[in-house]
């Protein structure tokens, strides 16, 4: 579990850095184009994933936070016998995407959102380096519990 706490601690901290980054840059918002398929856009989430569950309302960060910490927790407590590399990476993944979005959200009222890959007009929703760490992490997940020996989990 202490291998997942580090990887979790180290996605926090390139998370909020590059956050911090991008809030610099892009002072005024505006679009970078960087490679023809990808720019830098400051986009502030209000909702969770693909910007579903999105609120203004005032209340609505500490909600979605809460439900973050919550499913983080369930994580630690699902994962706390887990020895596979794969499976402790995942939760450090998770875990650490997760809690780099709670930071925002409690800092902001909104997940800081800033990669933007494009193909001509279709844009995938902007996302983070959080976002990715979450995504690599549930593919770690099913490919453990797919592919791993049964005693191995």
């Amino acid at each position: 579990m202490r291998r997942g706490l580090i990887l979790a601690a180290v996605v926090i901290l390139l998370d909020q850095i590059s956050k911090m980054l991008i809030l610099g840059l892009m002072q005024p918002p505006r679009v970078i184009e960087v490679l023809p398929v990808f720019n830098l856009v400051l986009a502030m989430n209000r909702g969770v994933s693909f910007s579903l569950l999105t609120s203004h309302a005032e209340y609505a960060p500490y909600l979605l936070s809460a439900l973050s910490l919550a499913i983080v927790g369930a994580l630690a407590f699902w994962m706390r016998g887990m020895r596979h590399a794969a499976a402790i990476a995942a939760f450090g993944l998770i875990s650490g995407g997760a809690l780099g979005n709670v930071v925002d959200r409690l800092r902001f009222g909104a997940v800081v959102d800033f990669l933007d890959l494009h193909w001509g007009l279709w844009h995938w929703p902007a996302f983070n380096v959080a976002d990715a760490a979450i995504s690599t992490g549930a593919v770690l997940l099913m490919f453990d519990a797919l592919f791993s020996r049964p005693h191995s989990r």
